[in-house]
């Protein structure tokens, strides 16, 4: 049984771990030094693995500078561990019992990391689970890091067409912008159709929740509509499965609106399941030769049916790109970003010194994953029932 904040600690004087990330390509760091100066000034402790910050650009002495002690591991040297990306099996073997750990975890499909952590005596919290309410916004890392992603989108969309992104009035005559849709208007969607526009581009946008149409139409793009015949968005704000009558009468529209786009950016996520089919080959075909598609949801499947996680492709005259942990590829900002989320969360979840856990607190229950050896997020039992 889980125990309330006046019964359970993790002991006092908590002492933070900043570990260098191990996983493929990842160049973001959990706290930056500015951060760590901060938490250092309010007398907490902040050790650093030597090097964590290289891939970011912020440098050994930098951390020195702002207080913290530089370790060649964290892991057994510290009672509260905060990373990027989930631990490998390696990191996990590290962690000494008790050990607080907070991180983006996928527990909703990476069941074998949630086990293992649960097995370790790891107390988890998932960073990307916590609950998209107006009180959590500032520790809302999937929204920072999907705005970085959407920006990024643009800029590659720009970069791959064989087209101007601007109206541009030239010697040779005047050239049109260029037509652009985006397929899912969360915050990397937003971002996306802000950015393309300052290009100078002309935007249309879709989703399948209505309640998003001021936002696109706020930023100058033509929402596209059509009646579903039911809700698609669930109780938490994100975006649920549809029923296959109307996943059909979005790809309609969505097929209709392909064939005037010079580029498409998508996307469209489910947590815990694979991405929407919103883009089927033979849509593909109908596009202009020299489009352009960007697949921002490529690590759960991809939106387009010929999307390639992590690669290029050209099919039918139409580039799609599949880029992966596109954040990542800004790592400066990103880190700053991810880290004052980050920041956040510390001092939500960290009292008088100590790692505290109150489950009547909404934002904890919603991201505590894994404790006193148990897995204790409902969601993801849930999910691990059905698997």
């Amino acid at each position: 049984m889980l125990c309330s904040a006046t019964e359970w600690t993790e002991g006092s004087n908590v002492k933070i771990g900043v570990p260098k990330e191990t996983a493929a390509g990842e160049r973001r760091v959990a706290l930056i030094p500015s951060v760590v100066s901060r938490l250092v000034g309010s007398g907490t402790q902040v050790v650093v693995e030597s090097g964590a910050g290289a891939g970011s650009f912020f440098s050994d002495q930098e951390y020195e500078k702002a207080g913290a002690t530089m370790v060649p591991s964290v892991y057994g040297s510290s009672d509260f561990v905060v990373k990027v990306q989930k631990p490998s099996a390696d990191e996990i073997s590290a962690f000494a019992k008790g050990t607080s750990l907070a991180t983006t975890l996928q527990p909703l499909i990476d069941h074998a990391t949630v086990k293992a952590l649960a097995e370790a005596g790891v107390t988890s919290f998932g960073m990307d689970t916590i609950p998209r309410i107006a009180r959590a916004q500032s520790m809302d890392v999937l929204s920072s890091m999907a705005s970085l992603a959407g920006y990024k989108a643009a800029v590659m969309a720009a970069d791959s067409l064989s087209k101007f992104f601007p109206m541009m009035m030239t010697a040779a005559g005047t050239i049109p912008p260029a037509k652009g849709l985006v397929l899912g208007v969360g915050v990397a969607g937003l971002q996306a159709i802000a950015t393309a526009k300052r290009l100078g581009s002309v935007m249309s946008a879709y989703d399948v929740r209505p309640v998003v149409r001021e936002q696109v139409e706020s930023l100058g793009a033509t929402f596209l509509e059509v009646d579903l015949g039911e809700l698609a968005e669930d109780a938490g704000g994100y975006a649920r499965e549809l029923s296959e009558d109307a996943q059909r009468k979005g790809r309609e529209l969505i097929h209709s609106a392909l064939k005037d786009m010079d580029f498409v950016i998508t996307t469209a996520a489910i947590p815990g399941r694979p991405a929407p089919r919103l883009i089927e080959a033979e849509m593909v075909k109908d596009m202009q030769p020299g489009a352009v598609i960007v697949d921002l949801a490529a690590e759960s499947g991809g939106n387009c049916e010929l999307t390639k996680p992590g690669e290029t492709v050209v099919e039918h005259g139409v580039t799609i790109l599949g880029p992966l942990n596109l954040p990542s590829s800004m790592p400066t900002h990103a880190s700053q970003m991810y880290s004052r989320n980050m920041l956040n969360f510390i001092n939500h979840i960290v009292t008088d010194g100590e790692v505290t856990i109150d489950l009547g607190d909404e934002i904890t229950k919603g991201c505590l994953i894994t404790h006193n050896g148990k897995i204790v997020h409902e969601a993801t039992l849930a999910a691990m029932s059905r698997s």
